[in-house]
């Protein structure tokens, strides 16, 4: 029995992504523009002290976006795999 060579919703939404929004910076920016309205909305109905504990969960985020970030920039990227599974170029 083969293996389907298209399926999948991975390689359907990979397809569909345009190559520019598949990228780290985009995802960054991507999170820094949700956890901003995400303070915006709290900062308009939560108390202090909920706040509080929003803030600590948001600088746990930034400590682990910031280690990822530089896990990016000192250590070599992952080998390419293809969707066949198939270390070779297709």
């Amino acid at each position: 029995m083969e293996a389907p060579t298209g399926g999948g919703f991975l390689t359907w939404i990979h397809r569909k992504t345009p190559p520019r929004m598949n990228t780290y910076t985009a995802y960054s920016i991507g999170t820094f523009v949700a956890w901003a309205v995400l303070w915006a909305i709290l900062a308009a109905t939560e108390k202090k002290v909920t706040l509080g504990y929003i803030f600590a969960i948001f600088f746990g985020w930034c400590i682990g976006w910031l280690s990822a970030t530089i896990a990016r920039a000192v250590y070599p990227g992952p080998k390419k795999v293809y969707l066949t599974g198939d270390p070779r170029q297709p």
